[in-house]
């Protein structure tokens, strides 16, 4: 998610619903540790609910992105590499709120890391005001050219409310990798 709250209200509203419907189903949040924008707003939410919340931040990002001071755990890193692993070890699912590149970076590796079968938990868009509509039209695009397996692309939920998101990764934890990465040998 990203370190800005975005141009429109829905995004910060959005990231604020999700960070109260994660302490009030009892999951904890795992994400980069940064105190501003939507990282900012979700962490704000999930800790004022009452939930738990883990950051994961570089040390040269804490600087540029406002390190969490009131998380219930904060690690920091030396390296993206190491953020990476550790929010990936931490989290029983991963989901991508409106963000940049850094967001699109985060959510396509690990994306990539199911399709490889590096791991089978469930990975999510929280399409606030259609953010990933074109996003999902590439991916589409993708499949079309026969660049991405159909049956990956079915494996991200897609969600536009809290709520929604939350009960379609539940739906698909510990199913089952989604098969073959090549579409020819």
């Amino acid at each position: 998610m990203g370190s800005s709250p975005g141009r429109q209200a829905d995004y910060l509203a959005a990231a604020q619903a999700l960070g109260r419907s994660l302490a009030q189903q009892k999951l904890a949040l795992v994400y980069g540790g940064g105190s501003v924008g939507l990282m900012g707003a979700t962490a704000d939410a999930c800790l004022e609910a009452g939930g738990h919340v883990v950051g994961v931040i570089t040390r040269s990002l804490a600087r540029l992105e406002v390190g969490h001071d009131n998380l219930s755990e904060l690690h920091v890193v030396e390296t993206m590499h190491e953020r990476k692993a550790l929010m990936a070890e931490r989290a029983d699912a991963y989901v991508a709120l409106p963000g940049g590149l850094g967001t699109l970076d985060e959510f396509f590796e690990i994306l990539t890391w199911s399709q490889l079968g590096l791991h089978s938990k469930p990975c999510g868009l929280y399409n606030v005001s259609g953010y990933f509509d074109t996003l999902l039209q590439f991916i589409d695009h993708s499949v079309n050219e026969r660049f991405v397996h159909a049956a990956h692309q079915e494996t991200i939920v897609v969600a536009r409310h809290s709520e929604e998101l939350l009960d379609g990764l539940r739906a698909r934890l510990n199913l089952p990798p989604a098969g073959d990465k090549w579409l020819d040998r």
